[in-house]
């Protein structure tokens, strides 16, 4: 990932509207609800959630991750989630990902917080970074259960 460049929104305000138009187009939440997010962010004064970052070749986004109060699940006591992780395809299978949730679970335990949660429909990714299955949880609206792990550091 040396050849990338790993971006603290925080710090990269220009990127703002660029980072809720790729998310939307990733995720399909509404983009009104990322501008919130990432907005909440950039008025942070000290380090708290949420938090976004993105990966950049160049001026184009390649990868990203937010960490959030709530996933959108029943689970409010499991917080805060890292959320929205993606890496465009023809950039996957380079670790990209795997860095990005080192890099966002060292910042937050250098911050005071040692333990992230995040949910997932996947089974064996995650455990190859520390993360663990804690349990399953009930998505908004959702009549499936989806799969919640947790990271201590």
């Amino acid at each position: 990932m040396e050849q990338y460049n790993f971006i603290k929104i925080q710090e990269q305000k220009e990127l703002m509207m660029q980072a809720a138009e790729w998310f939307h187009q990733k995720w399909n939440i509404p983009k009104e609800a990322y501008i919130d997010s990432l907005q909440e962010c950039l008025n942070n004064t000290s380090f708290s959630v949420p938090q976004w970052y993105l990966v950049m070749d160049g001026e184009m986004i390649i990868a990203g991750i937010g960490v959030i109060e709530n996933d959108f699940h029943d689970r409010k006591d499991l917080t805060p989630n890292v959320c929205a992780l993606y890496v465009e395809e023809s950039y996957r299978n380079q670790g990209i990902a795997g860095k990005m949730l080192e890099r966002v679970c060292e910042e937050f335990k250098t911050n005071g917080i040692e333990t992230l949660y995040l949910v997932t429909d996947h089974t064996s990714f995650y455990e190859k970074y520390g993360w663990e299955f804690l349990c399953m949880v009930q998505g908004d609206g959702e009549s499936d259960m989806t799969r919640m792990y947790v990271h201590r550091m």
